[in-house]
């Protein structure tokens, strides 16, 4: 298990940070809610005002968790509306997750939960809420979730600013050839990836590696495994420290499934298991003397892999949740198209990794365009029903999957996967109708804009030709 948190460097106690008001070396806190999207939004305090007035919460407008990409207000959701009138959620702040972050200067940062004012509720179709509610089901089965987040993103020496006034088109990549382990092509990005690793590390995200990745000026940064509520939170600051430290330095990341069509996508692999305590131990619920395919697993192992499989349909729109996310899954490109499961084989959406204690699931399946708390919130879902129900997983794939022609495909678009989701009897049990309804509604309104959307292929293809 973890360290506790208190000794992870850059993690604060609310007395530490009134000491470092005190000296001046903070002055800052930033409130930080994860909205639908995944990105961080919230608040820059003075930090003495937050110790004495804010540090049991403060309120944000609930359209927060209503708008769009453009953060326009979008019709038709129950929980914020115009009929309403946009009123506050209250951001409560989880103390726990208080921290310095090294690359702000005088900077702390806390991660908010929302809840409903007047009544303090949590806030149904908020993220961490629906991600909370999962693990307190864990909880009450007697189990603990450990996940790790492996998180790919392409690198580019030109600014955000500049990027986005060329349209994001003709970027200067860091690399000019495939540098998926490549030393040397590594050290040429050490400035960005060092500060990365560097600065995580320094404000309590513990980092294992960085690497190159397959495809041209993409990279990979792993970051240690952890309950699965933390790892969630330490995801989203992942995102939010590179493309910070990127843009300090001219720079610009990008964390899209597909950015490029010659290229292979970026994913966000998701290691996943299940911990139990037992006479004062902690231990890894997964390994036992049950045989999987000659995996020393547990019952408990093949149910959770057999539900999380047979729910990927259901819930795709947590692993999948944009446009281009589906534009990822193509035969060689190092991401799954099949619904399958395999022992050490990267053509696999689920492969088995790791023995004994170390034992776990990687799901292959995520892109790095994932909100985490609403993809690991379908992991726990559809695992803990398979545990309840006893669902067996299928056979493993040995070979190459993307051969196979007897499997069930992934879905191949967002409308699809938003369709499964919007009539999946499981969504509704374990999330509530509430929250399927707002889901549905927030990638039914993703995909129209991209059905209405005229672009450059478009021009390129049709303007003369047609």
């Amino acid at each position: 298990m973890q360290p506790d948190k208190n000794n992870v460097p850059g993690m604060l106690t609310v007395n530490q940070l009134r000491t470092a008001v005190d000296e001046g070396s903070i002055d800052t806190v930033l409130l930080a809610l994860t909205e639908p999207y995944g990105k961080l939004v919230g608040k820059r305090l003075d930090a003495s005002f937050f110790l004495t007035d804010v540090a049991r919460g403060t309120h944000a407008c609930d359209y927060l968790f209503t708008v769009d990409m453009e953060m326009e207000p979008v019709p038709g959701y129950q929980f914020s509306n115009w009929e309403s009138g946009y009123g506050d959620v209250h951001l409560v702040p989880d103390l726990g997750t208080l921290r310095k972050l090294s690359w702000l200067d005088r900077t702390a940062l806390v991660i908010c939960d929302a809840q409903l004012d007047p009544g303090h509720e949590p806030v149904a179709v908020a993220p961490r809420s629906i991600l909370r509610r999962q693990l307190e089901r864990l909880r009450a089965q007697g189990y603990e979730a450990m996940a790790g987040s492996e998180l790919e993103y392409f690198l580019f020496r030109t600014s955000y600013m500049d990027a986005a006034s060329n349209g994001y088109r003709d970027l200067a990549k860091v690399g000019w050839y495939r540098e998926d382990y490549h030393l040397l092509q590594m050290t040429r990005t050490e400035d960005l990836n060092g500060a990365y690793r560097r600065h995580l590390a320094a404000s309590g995200v513990p980092v294992e590696s960085s690497k190159g990745e397959f495809g041209k000026s993409q990279h990979e940064l792993n970051i240690r495994y952890a309950p699965l509520l933390e790892m969630a939170d330490r995801h989203v600051l992942l995102k939010q420290a590179v493309k910070e430290i990127s843009d300090q330095l001219g720079c610009c990341a990008t964390f899209m499934a597909k950015p490029d069509a010659a290229e292979a996508g970026s994913s966000s692999h998701l290691h996943v298991s299940l911990w139990t305590t037992a006479n004062g131990e902690v231990t890894n619920a997964f390994p036992g003397t049950g045989d999987l395919s000659g995996i020393a697993c547990s019952d408990h192992f093949r149910w959770f892999l057999g539900g999380w499989m047979r729910y990927v349909p259901e819930l795709m729109v947590c692993y999948a949740p944009t446009v281009n996310s589906y534009k990822r899954y193509e035969a060689g490109s190092w991401a799954p198209t099949a619904l399958a499961w395999s022992p050490d084989n990267r053509t696999a959406g689920f492969r088995i990794v790791g023995t004994g204690s170390s034992l776990r699931i990687e799901c292959r399946i995520t892109g790095a365009d994932i909100n985490p708390y609403l993809a690991y919130a379908a992991v726990i879902a559809s695992g803990l029903t398979g545990i309840e129900q006893q669902i067996e997983p299928p056979p493993a794939h040995i070979g190459d999957l993307y051969a196979a022609t007897d499997k069930q495909m992934l879905p191949g678009t967002l409308e699809e996967a938003v369709s499964n989701f919007s009539s999946s009897d499981l969504a509704r049990t374990a999330f509530g109708a509430d929250v399927v309804e707002h889901y549905s509604h927030f990638y039914t309104t993703e995909a129209e804009a991209y059905r209405k959307a005229v672009t450059d292929w478009e021009r390129t293809r049709y303007f003369e030709r047609i």
